[in-house]
């Protein structure tokens, strides 16, 4: 398995670099700007003798409070609500950063990537900087990887960096750039990502042309080290495609982009695969989980593929210039209505599709970063603030310690609570089908099968097919009820409806934040323990034959 995302530690040290000696001029244009603006919940200060603490997510705020108490104040830069994996930071959530004297992430590739270097950027010299999901591991945290199920008919196929790019100076705040220069076929590409709420998101458009005078920046895919992303990919007509890309690293905003490599990736698309001119004996790559893959290491574009399956375990690398990749018939998909697609063609032509295989927008590493979901792992999270804490502010130790310990009583009870609660739904009940792969630590420590999404591509009405098998899926498991995260459920039409039509409960569950009715990390797990149990734990009423 790959290594996660190197962490970015700064030294423990309290005020190393005072908060008086922020340019004032700075600060004045900042809080300028910001009080024209909305009013957060808690803006962090220059005048509070408290320790000012920013964490990432609400979640992480709610976990800081407890431990820190009445001698921190704590601000998190996604507001409840929001989701972690697309928020883009704000100027107030920058002055934020300014005035910290600590700052937690989750990472693992969780937040949006622009929320990490709004950290790493504006943080004092001396801040202590805290990835939480990596460094809980010494406190006995559990990870587990991401597992995708790889049951489509067609292939996966995504872009992906490998390595860190620390033989460059590279770190979790680099940028890896991901250019198309260029396509030759019979008619257009497009490699797009579907983002929350069915937004797309362009990677690669080629209706447009490319443009060299502004660096192919219309074309152009931007990854983190050692991250991943899904997408789709669409073809307007059958034929043979062949697609130039070129790779590169910026360390730096004010560095020169490194070079890595430069690749033809080559396409059938509804025809022969085999008989590609120049391509005779070509492997062919059909199905599993493929990406266009960057290797900081050895500086060079290549594809890393899984062709039976497995996942990243299993992946091994292909030339690209001795491979191609299929898009056979079967890929074939209607155009739909929505007027954001029309990109694609008018609503009913059919195009070429290949899935993009998450919903939503998914940049990620190999490990799921999403620990909370079992409580376990937040006891890890609660020793690793105190220990921080203590690190920053000697003279609250005591304090520190014993909010820790009272905190950890409940979370242990919370623990029994969940795997109680869980345990009391019949086994053949527990399955759990939503909207984001947020789960696989719940699923893991309680028991709870996570039996998938609605659609592998939200970007197009789900076919026929795709409805009619996700109905023999809840008849032959008999599942009585779906779970809507309440901040994500305007992307769930489809899951609504099928659970309408065959007499199905629609139930919340919480993933990665809060809202008014759910405001802490206790309230949060019970509910969903409870939300599984009075949903899952009856059978079906009024079943459709």
């Amino acid at each position: 398995m790959p290594a996660a995302a190197v962490t970015r530690a700064r030294p423990h040290a309290r005020h190393t670099a005072p908060r008086a000696r922020l340019l004032p001029a700075v600060v004045s244009l900042l809080v300028a700007v910001l009080t024209a603006g909305c009013r957060s919940e808690v803006t962090l200060s220059a005048h509070d003798e408290r320790l000012q603490v920013v964490t990432t997510t609400g979640i992480l705020r709610d976990l800081v409070g407890h431990v820190g108490g009445d001698r921190v104040r704590v601000s998190a830069l996604v507001p409840d609500g929001a989701d972690p994996h697309s928020y883009e930071p704000t100027l107030r959530n920058v002055r934020n950063v300014v005035y910290a004297d600590v700052a937690f992430s989750n990472y693992l590739l969780l937040e949006e990537q622009a929320i990490i270097k709004a950290l790493d950027a504006n943080l004092r010299d001396g801040v202590p900087n805290v990835s939480l999901a990596e460094g809980a591991v010494k406190y006995a945290a559990e990870i587990i990887p991401l597992v995708e199920d790889v049951s489509l008919d067609t292939i996966w196929l995504g872009m992906r960096v490998r390595g860190t790019g620390a033989a460059h100076g590279a770190n979790r705040s680099s940028d890896v750039l991901l250019h198309a220069t260029g396509v030759e076929g019979p008619g257009k590409l497009v490699a797009y990502l579907t983002e929350s709420f069915g937004e797309p998101s362009f990677y690669v458009d080629s209706t447009d042309g490319f443009d060299p005078g502004n660096g192919y920046r219309d074309d152009t895919a931007t990854l983190p080290p050692d991250a991943h992303t899904h997408m789709s990919w669409a073809f307007t007509e059958p034929g043979v495609y062949r697609l130039t890309m070129r790779a590169e690293l910026a360390v730096t905003p004010d560095t020169a982009p490194v070079p890595m490599g430069e690749q033809v990736f080559t396409f059938a698309v509804g025809v022969d695969p085999h008989s590609v001119p120049g391509l005779a004996g070509a492997a062919v790559l059909n199905s599993g989980h493929a990406d266009i893959s960057v290797d900081l290491d050895q500086r060079r574009l290549d594809l890393l593929a899984d062709p039976e399956g497995g996942g990243t375990v299993n992946q091994r690398v292909y030339d690209p210039a001795g491979t191609v990749i299929e898009v056979p018939n079967k890929a074939l998909r209607e155009v739909p209505g929505d007027r954001r697609y029309r990109f694609l063609g008018r609503p009913g032509t059919q195009v070429h599709q290949l899935p993009q295989a998450v919903l939503g927008k998914h940049v990620h590493g190999e490990i799921d970063p999403h620990l909370w979901q079992n409580v376990r792992n937040v006891i890890a999270y609660v020793e690793l603030i105190r220990d921080t804490l203590i690190g920053v502010d000697p003279q609250g130790a005591a304090a520190y310690r014993g909010n820790a310990a009272t905190y950890v009583g409940e979370l242990e009870r919370l623990d029994a609570f969940v795997r109680d609660t869980i345990a009391r739904i019949p086994p053949p009940r527990r399955h759990l089908v939503t909207t984001h792969d947020a789960f696989g630590y719940l699923g893991q420590a309680y028991g709870i099968e996570i039996s998938g999404f609605v659609t592998p591509n939200p970007a197009t009405e789900p076919s026929l097919a795709d409805r009619r098998r996700l109905t023999e899926t809840i008849r032959n498991l008999d599942i009585p009820a779906v779970f809507l995260e309440p901040n994500l459920a305007a992307r769930s039409a489809t899951l609504t409806e099928v659970a309408r039509e065959e007499g199905l409960r629609i139930c919340r569950i919480y993933g990665d934040t809060f809202d008014d009715e759910v405001t802490d990390y206790l309230q949060m797990m019970r509910f969903n323990a409870e939300s599984l149990h009075d949903c899952l734990g009856t059978p079906r009423r009024g079943r459709k034959q």
